[in-house]
C-alpha cells in the first residue's frame, strides 16, 4: 500500500519530469532506469 510519504516522493519525481517536458509515463521509467544504471556504475 502506498503511504503518505512515499506518494508525496512520487508526486515529487513526477513533477520534476513533468516540469522538464517528459509527459509520457513510459519514458519516466525509461529515465528512472537509466539514472538508477548510472547511480550504481559510480
Amino acid at each position: 500500500m502506498v503511504t503518505g510519504e512515499l506518494k508525496q516522493q512520487v508526486d515529487k519525481v513526477w513533477n520534476a519530469f513533468w516540469t522538464g517536458g517528459i509527459a509520457n509515463p513510459l519514458e519516466v521509467i525509461e529515465q528512472i532506469t537509466y539514472l538508477l544504471f548510472i547511480k550504481r556504475l559510480d
